[in-house]
């Protein structure tokens, strides 16, 4: 390998290592762990209101067909799909946001909770 490819190439391993033993480290934290599937599942929440909003119609045939009982639990049914898969895929960057802010949340509480006892 010549030097040129050297540098950029130890780059990338270490950038790749650094995130595997972060990904360790937060796997070890249970706490961090909760938050992350919270912040994961308000995004899915989030993203599953949006596409249902996407797909639906105003008493016509809409995107997805016909409306009625079976198409409004059919439709409602996709739009959880695809808000589990868009999340999965990396969503749009709010879980990320919430899982920040509710660390810094803690954060808080935790040093207000020792400046009170000390």
């Amino acid at each position: 390998m010549t030097a040129a490819l050297a540098l950029p190439a130890a780059n990338l391993a270490l950038g790749i290592a650094g995130k595997v033993a972060n990904g360790i480290a937060d796997a070890l934290d249970p706490a961090k762990a909760k938050l992350k599937k919270q912040a994961d599942d308000f995004e899915t929440m989030f993203l599953e209101q949006m596409t249902d909003r996407l797909t639906a119609s105003d008493g016509t045939e809409g995107p997805l067909g016909e409306n009625g009982t079976g198409g409004g639990i059919w439709r409602s049914q996709l739009s959880q799909q695809y808000a589990k898969q868009i999340q999965k895929a990396g969503g749009v960057g709010l879980s990320d946001q919430i899982m920040r802010d509710l660390i810094n949340l803690q954060e808080q509480s935790a040093s207000g909770a020792q400046n009170v006892s000390g």
